[in-house]
C-alpha cells in the first residue's frame, strides 16, 4: 500500500522544510525563548570569566618568577594545564551529562570554579596555580558537554539548533572575548593610568582583582541556572532520528557500560563515524596552519606584521563561515556540507602553501578559517539536531576532546617537521621568496584534509543518488536545495483525468525500492480553497489565486518538502501547472504574472517529471463555455510542455483507464535515468 501522507514522511532521515528567513530574524525567534536566553547570558558570563581567568593567571605567573626563561612559557603553561583536563576527563563529563541532572551539574561545576578561582588568590602560591587551574579545567569539561546537550531541549523545533550554535560562537568567541579582556586591560591598567605606587594595591592587586572578578561571574553563573533555568533538566523534549541502540536487558548500566554504548554507536552510525574523521582531518589541517604560522610569516618576507595579519584573516574567516554555513544548509545538506568544507578547507590550504605572496596568503587564509567555521558549525549542528539525548552529552564530550587532542598533537609535532626542511631562496615573477618546512608542511596538510573530506563525505552522505556537483551548483547560484527524492506530477485538463492516474502511478512505483507518497488529495485541498472563498468572500481573480497559492503552499510546506528530504518519491496531480491553466484560461490572468506567484508559493520547487495526459475535452453534457475553457486549458498545457521537453512527459489519454495507466508507466519508466535509474519496478515485482 502506497505511504500518504505526513504520518510515512517524519522517520529517520527526514529533514524540516527550509526556511527562508534572515538570519537577525532566526536569531531573534531562537533569542525569544526564554530559557534559551537566560543560558545564552549564563554562556556569556562564564566565556568571560574564561578569557579574563587565562589573561589574569598567566600574568601571575609570570610575576610569581624573576626567571626569564619561566616568564616565556608563563601563558603556555597556564594554557596547558587548563587544556589538559579536556584530554584526560572529557568523556567523563559526557558521561555525567547523560547520567545525571545537567542543570545540577553545571550549577556544581560553576561553584567548583568559583571555589579554586578564590583559593588562587588567597593562597597565593605558584604550585597551587597550576593545580587551581587545572581543577578548573576539569570543572569546564564537566560543565560544557551538559550545557551543549541541553540547548536543543530549550529550543522549539529541532532546526532551530543551528542557529542557537551561532549565537553561543559569537557569545564565545566574540562578545565575552572582547569584555574579557576589555575589562582585564581597563583593571591592569588602573595603575600605571593614575600612577598608583606598588603599595597602593601590590604588584598583582590588579590581576588579582580581575581574577576574584571571573570567580563572581562563576558564582552568578551557579545562581542564575539553579533559580531561573529549571529547563536545563529536561529531557527528549524532542524525538531524535539517530537513536541509541537498546542494551541487553541484563546488562548493568554502569559507566564502563555507557562508554561502550558511545563507542558502538560512534562505531554503527555512519553520520557521526564521518563527522568524526573529518574531525580529524579539519584539525590536523588547523594544527598545520597554527604551528607554522609565524614561520610561514617570515617565509613572505613581512615579519611580525604579516603573522598578526594572518591571525586576524582566519578569525574573520571563521566568522564568514560561521555565519554562512546556516544560508549553505538551506541548499546542501548538512551531512554533505560538512564533508564539503573540508574538503574546500584543504584545497584553501594547498593555496596557502603554494602562494607567493603575503595579500594571496590572507585570501586562501581567510578561506581556510571560512571553510573551518562551516564545518565545525555543522558538526555542532548535526550532533544537537540528530543526535539522541540519551546520548548526546556523550557525542559532544567526544568531540569536543577528539578537537583538543587532535590539536594538540598537530601543534607540538609540525615545528618539529619544520626543523626538517632547511630553508631555500626562489625567485618567483622578480621577487624572492622562502621555501622552507612551512609550505611542505602546510602542503601535506592541505592534502590530508581533502582526503579526509572525502571519505567523511562517503560516510555521511545520505543522498547518493543526487549529485553532489548538481547541489553544489544549485547552492552557488543560490537556488533553494534540491532535494534528493523525486517529484513527479500528473497534470491534465480536469482533476477527473488526474485523480485516477496519480493514484495508480504511486501504488506502481512503491512496488520499487523507495518510500513513495501520494500527495494531500486535491479534492481536499479543493475543499479548504473553497472554504477560505467562502469565509473570506474572496470573488475577484487575483484574491482567488492568492487563496490558490496558500493553499499550495501548505502543502509543499507540510507535506511534500518533507517528504523529499526524507528521499520518498512523491505523486502529486495538479501541482502547479493545471490550477495556474486554469486561471490564466478562466480568470483572464496573465500567466507569467501568476507563473511568479506560484514559484514563491512553492519555494521555487520544480517537479522532476511532469506528465501531461493530452486528451480531447468531452463535449458530451458541458456547456458550450464550459468546454471552451477547457480547451483554452489545454492549449495553455501544450504550451507549457512544449516550452519544457526535458521536464515534460506527454501521454496520450484517449483510452480506456487501464490502456492510459500502462502509457503513464512506460513514459515514467522511460525517464528515470541517470541518478534515478533502478527506481521503477522490475516487470517482476509490477
Amino acid at each position: 500500500m502506497v505511504a500518504e501522507r505526513r504520518a510515512e514522511t517524519e522517520g529517520a532521515t527526514a529533514q524540516p522544510a527550509p526556511r527562508h528567513e534572515s538570519t537577525v530574524h532566526r536569531a531573534r525567534r531562537v533569542l525569544a525563548i526564554r530559557p534559551f536566553r537566560r543560558l545564552w547570558f549564563v554562556t556569556y558570563m562564564c566565556s568571560s570569566a574564561d578569557w579574563m581567568s587565562l589573561m589574569a593567571l598567566s600574568a601571575l605567573v609570570s610575576n610569581m618568577t624573576q626567571d626569564y626563561t619561566a616568564q616565556s612559557f608563563a601563558f603556555g603553561s597556564v594554557v596547558i594545564t587548563n587544556l589538559l583536563p579536556g584530554l584526560l576527563f572529557a568523556p567523563l563529563g559526557g558521561l555525567l551529562a547523560d547520567r545525571f541532572d545537567r542543570r545540577k551539574i553545571m550549577v556544581v561545576c560553576d561553584l567548583l570554579r568559583f571555589g579554586l578561582l578564590m583559593s588562587i588568590v588567597f593562597i597565593d602560591a605558584p604550585w597551587w596555580l597550576y593545580v587551581g587551574n587545572f581543577f578548573v579545567g576539569v570543572s569546564a569539561m564537566a560543565w560544557i558537554p551538559s550545557k551543549d546537550a541541553a540547548v536543543p531541549n530549550l529550543l522549539r523545533r529541532r532546526d532551530q539548533v543551528e542557529t542557537a550554535n551561532q549565537l553561543g560562537m559569537v557569545m564565545t568567541y566574540g562578545l565575552a572575548v572582547i569584555t574579557g579582556a576589555g575589562f582585564y586591560a581597563i583593571v591592569t591598567g588602573v595603575r600605571t593610568t593614575f600612577h598608583l605606587p606598588d603599595e597602593f594595591i601590590g604588584l598583582n592587586g590588579p590581576i588579582k582583582i580581575a581574577v576574584v572578578v571571573a570567580a563572581l561571574l562563576y558564582l552568578a553563573s551557579a545562581l542564575t541556572i539553579a533559580t531561573r533555568i529549571p529547563e536545563l533538566s529536561l529531557r527528549n523534549v524532542h524525538e531524535s532520528p539517530l537513536k541509541q541502540e537498546p542494551k541487553d536487558d541484563g546488562e548493568p548500566s554502569g559507566f564502563l557500560t555507557m562508554i561502550k554504548d558511545a563507542a558502538r554507536f560512534v562505531r554503527t552510525t555512519p553520520l557521526v563515524r564521518g563527522l568524526f574523521i573529518g574531525l580529524v582531518g579539519a584539525l590536523a589541517a588547523g594544527g598545520a596552519v597554527i604551528g607554522s604560522a609565524q614561520v610561514y610569516a617570515y617565509s613572505l618576507n613581512a615579519g611580525q606584521s604579516a603573522f598578526g595579519m594572518l591571525f586576524a584573516a582566519v578569525f574573520v574567516g571563521l566568522t564568514i563561515g560561521m555565519a554562512g554555513a546556516p544560508k549553505l544548509a538551506r541548499r546542501l545538506p548538512h551531512d554533505r556540507l560538512f564533508g564539503v568544507a573540508i574538503v574546500f578547507a584543504g584545497f584553501s590550504l594547498i593555496l596557502v602553501a603554494l602562494s607567493p605572496h603575503l595579500a594571496v596568503s590572507l585570501i586562501t587564509v581567510m578561506l581556510v578559517g571560512a571553510c573551518a567555521g562551516a564545518a565545525f558549525l555543522t558538526g555542532v549542528t548535526i550532533i544537537g539536531s540528530q543526535v539522541d539525548d540519551a546520548i548526546r552529552g556523550r557525542i559532544n564530550a567526544i568531540y569536543q576532546s577528539l578537537m583538543k587532542v587532535v590539536l594538540g598533537l598537530s601543534v607540538a609535532v609540525v615545528p618539529l617537521l619544520i626543523a626538517l626542511v632547511r630553508p631555500t631562496k626562489v625567485d618567483v615573477w622578480g621577487g624572492l621568496i622562502t621555501i622552507d618546512g612551512t609550505r611542505p608542511v602546510m602542503l601535506g596538510g592541505g592534502l590530508l584534509a581533502a582526503l579526509v573530506g572525502v571519505l567523511a563525505y562517503r560516510q555521511m552522505d545520505s543522498r547518493r543518488t543526487e549529485p553532489i556537483l548538481a547541489d553544489l551548483r544549485n547552492a552557488l547560484r543560490r537556488r533553494p536545495r534540491r532535494v534528493n527524492g523525486l517529484l513527479i506530477t500528473i497534470e491534465g485538463t480536469t482533476a477527473a483525468d488526474t485523480s485516477g492516474q496519480a493514484a495508480q502511478l504511486a501504488e506502481w512505483l512503491d512496488h520499487g525500492p523507495r518510500n513513495v507518497v501520494l500527495a494531500a488529495d486535491p479534492a481536499l485541498d479543493q475543499e479548504r480553497l473553497t472554504t477560505l472563498l467562502t469565509t473570506a468572500e474572496l470573488t475577484g481573480a487575483r484574491a482567488q489565486a492568492l487563496a490558490a497559492a496558500a493553499v499550495r503552499a501548505d502543502l509543499v510546506e507540510r507535506d511534500v518538502q518533507p517528504a523529499l528530504d526524507g528521499g520518498s518519491i512523491v505523486v502529486m496531480e495538479r501541482y502547479v501547472d493545471s490550477p495556474l491553466a486554469h486561471l490564466s484560461a478562466v480568470a483572464g490572468l496573465d500567466p507569467e504574472e501568476f507563473e511568479g506567484l506560484a514559484d514563491w508559493a512553492t519555494g521555487q520547487l520544480r517537479p522532476d517529471i511532469t506528465v501531461l495526459l493530452d486528451k480531447a475535452p468531452e463535449g458530451n453534457g458541458i456547456g458550450r463555455s464550459e468546454s471552451s475553457d477547457q480547451w483554452g486549458v489545454k492549449h495553455l498545457l501544450s504550451e507549457m510542455a512544449a516550452a519544457d521537453p526535458d521536464r515534460y512527459v506527454v501521454v496520450d489519454a484517449d483510452g480506456t483507464e487501464e490502456q492510459v495507466r500502462e502509457r503513464v508507466r512506460d513514459a515514467v519508466r522511460a525517464v528515470l535515468i541517470g541518478p534515478f535509474a533502478g527506481v521503477a519496478p522490475t516487470e517482476a515485482t509490477s
